[in-house]
This record gives structure tokens, C-alpha cells and sequence, in this order.
């Protein structure tokens, strides 16, 4: 198929461009390096260097023999969006490219409203460019799981039957989101579910979970081609930070109480849903939404298998509690459905010490470039 990836600069992106060319997909990838510079801008550079992406394509065409077609270029201007359907006509469009961090979202006036004005008019020049070049085309957007919150009720897939006086109907799941960021990917939602139900559009809309990981299989063994990792405070998540951290020798940093319970996926499972979603495309006017994690684990429980973890590569990792910068229920009820991916054929990679230890290993030999002042919080918003 015709892939076209927005965002495909990211640390999700570039996997996934390299996933579908490696398959023999025509993958074009567009950016315009947000991510990179917001990172210059809050001293959050990644972890590993890494090329730009017409670098970074010539070196996966050099290694591997299939070609990535790359165009640099503002997803919020409407004409660039626009020219990328109307010329290359995709099938499959996977949507990555949004401001992800809810510490950025929260750190001053200038990072909201960039946050809300990126994320909210990237996925509209998306519908709108569908709706008038290519309204066959499958949208696969990257939702997150943080769009539910922590609701004291089962977390079903997107949807929830209501009986109300007599009568039912079906409606979004309540959405209840703890940052700007979060908010934004549920008015994504909002906002592409109009324009399913209003042009016959086919989406579907993936709420991830925090991902983890260095590599995958077409990137492995090759440094200078690994995804953008991230181990600070606003771009990096949880798993990804612990690992850093343990290596710094910097104990690892609960928030609060530590209860904290989310969805989590290895970056493989990530490459492995997109495709299983692009594979099996939403119907004609199908707003499909699939939860997009594979286990489940509160923040102590996840400092707990890096600490068995850095048993198996000789570290003696520490755990840490610290003040919470976020304002979150730490002990909460948390039961969400994750069964649409499975069904499609998901085999889930699930955490190991095993597993994290090699990834341990990866992060060791770029300890000299670790900063341990990119560590601490340094956005609140308790």
C-alpha cells in the first residue's frame, strides 16, 4: 500500500516509516522537526544522536534497499497538507504529528497554546484534505489512553451503551483528561468523529499507552538509525526514564505515592498495532477505536522490574519518592479494555527483566551522555 506517516521524525514515527518500507509499503514521511527544536528549546535532547531525516532515509535505503520519500514541511499549514493527499494519494495515513508531552502543554502561556493550535489544526487539515482528495484513504490518528483519565468504572474500547429513561443509545466513553495535552487528543477525537460521521470518512483512532523501548527488528544494530529516546522530565516516559536513571546511578523517581496506574507497550507492540490497524482498515464512516496497550502496572510496580533488571547487568538501582508535580489521583480503580488489537492478531511483548536489561545495555554505552539536571520535574502543575 501507499503509507503516507505525519510526524514521521518522532520517536514513533520513524519506526513506524521504517516498519512499512522495510515490508515493502511506499512510505512518505513529512515533519517539520518540532519535536527536535522544543527539545533544544527546554535542554531535552534525545539521548542518541540522531540524523536528520533525508539522512536518515538515505541510510536505511543504503542498509536495507528500500526507499522512504522525504518532504520537510508545516502540518499546520493547510496548503502543504493538502498538496501531500492530493499528489501522492495514500491509502493508509498515520498521524503522529502532535506536541506530546503533557509537561510541555503545561509549562508556560506560549507552550500551551502552541500545543493546542499544533495538535487541533494538524488533524483538521488532515480531514479537510481527506474530505477533498482522498475520502477513501484509512486515517490511522495516535490517540492515548490518557484521554479516559481514571474513571472509578471499566474502561471499554472508545464507546459505552447508555440506558437512560427507557431508552439506550451508544456515545464516546466519557473522557476526562489530566493535562492540556491530553485534552487536545480528546478534542481530536471529537472533532474527527464529526467529519466521520458527516463525510463518510474511515479512522481509526489508536489510544496508546505510555511506550517504552530503544529499537525495533529493521533498526536494530544500527545506531545511528534508532528512534529518538528520550529520558527527561517532559519528553521522556516513564519506563524510558527509569532506565536512564538507573544507569546514572540517580534513584528512580516515583511521583507521590507511586499507585499510579496506566497501560503499557513496548515500542515493538506500537509498530506491530499500526500495521495490524492499517492491514485491517475501519469501514466506510467507522470511527474505530482500540485501545492500544498490552499491560498494566502502577509507577512502583514498574520501578520494581528495573530494579530486577539492573541486577542482571550488575546495577544496583535505588527507589525514590518524590513530591508530585501533577495533579492525579494516585490510588485509583483502573480496569481498561484492551481486547480489538488481540482480535486483529496482536501476540503482545510483554515486560521482562530480561527485556529490560537489554535495553539497559543499549543506554550504557551512551552513559557519558546522560545530563542528570534533565532528571527532576521541572514543570508542576499540583
Amino acid at each position: 500500500m501507499k503509507v503516507l506517516v505525519l510526524g514521521g521524525d518522532g520517536y514513533l514515527g520513524w519506526p513506524t516509516t521504517a516498519s512499512f518500507a522495510s515490508r515493502g509499503d511506499e512510505v512518505i514521511v513529512a515533519d517539520n522537526y518540532l519535536r527536535r527544536v522544543l527539545a533544544q528549546q527546554t535542554d531535552s535532547e534525545a539521548l542518541i544522536e540522531t540524523p536528520l531525516l533525508p539522512e536518515r532515509a538515505r541510510l536505511f535505503e543504503q542498509r536495507s534497499g528500500h526507499n522512504i520519500t522525504v518532504e520537510i514541511g508545516d502540518l499546520t499549514e493547510y496548503s502543504f497538507v493538502e498538496r501531500l493527499i492530493r499528489d501522492y494519494q495514500p491509502d493508509t495515513i498515520i498521524h503522529y504529528a502532535e506536541q506530546p508531552s503533557a509537561p510541555y502543554s503545561l509549562m508556560s502561556v506560549d507552550a500551551s497554546r502552541l500545543t493546542l493550535n499544533n495538535n487541533l489544526n494538524v488533524t483538521l487539515n488532515v480531514v479537510l484534505a481527506m474530505v477533498d482528495h482522498a475520502p477513501k484513504c484509512h486515517l490511522i490518528k495516535l490517540g492515548t489512553m490518557g484521554e479516559y483519565g481514571t474513571p472509578n468504572i471499566d474502561i471499554e474500547e472508545g464507546w459505552i451503551d447508555i440506558e437512560h429513561k427507557g431508552r439506550s443509545d451508544r456515545f464516546l466513553f466519557p473522557r476526562a483528561a489530566g493535562s492540556l495535552y491530553h485534552t487536545t487528543k480528546v478534542l481530536d477525537t471529537d472533532l474527527i468523529w464529526f467529519y466521520v460521521r458527516t463525510f463518510d470518512l474511515r479512522v481509526t483512532d489508536l489510544m496508546q499507552g505510555p511506550v517504552y523501548g530503544l529499537t525495533s527488528p529493521e533498526l536494530d544494530g544500527h545506531l545511528d538509525l534508532l528512534p529518538s529516546f528520550h529520558y527527561d522530565d517532559i519528553f521522556g516516559t516513564a519506563v524510558n526514564r527509569f532506565l536512564v536513571q538507573a544507569v546514572a546511578g540517580i534513584p528512580l523517581t516515583v511521583y507521590g505515592g507511586g499507585g499510579q496506574t496506566r497501560g503499557y507497550l513496548n515500542l515493538i507492540d506500537t509498530l506491530a498495532c499500526v500495521k495490524l490497524a492499517a492491514d485491517n482498515p475501519a469501514a466506510e464512516r467507522e470511527l474505530r477505536i482500540l485501545n492500544q496497550f498490552t499491560e498494566t502496572f502502577s509507577v512502583l510496580e514498574l520501578a520494581s522490574h528495573i530494579v530486577e533488571a539492573g541486577k542482571l547487568v550488575g546495577i544496583n538501582v535505588e527507589v525514590k519518592s518524590i513530591k508530585n508535580p501533577r495533579r492525579e489521583a494516585e490510588e485509583h480503580y483502573y480496569n481498561p479494555t484492551n481486547s480489538g488489537l488481540v482480535e486483529l492478531g496482536l501476540d503482545p511483548t510483554l515486560i521482562s527483566p530480561e527485556r529490560l536489561a537489554a535495553m539497559l545495555e543499549i543506554v550504557i554505552t551512551h552513559k557519558d551522555r546522560i545530563d542528570p539536571d534533565r532528571i527532576m520535574p521541572r514543570v508542576k502543575w499540583n
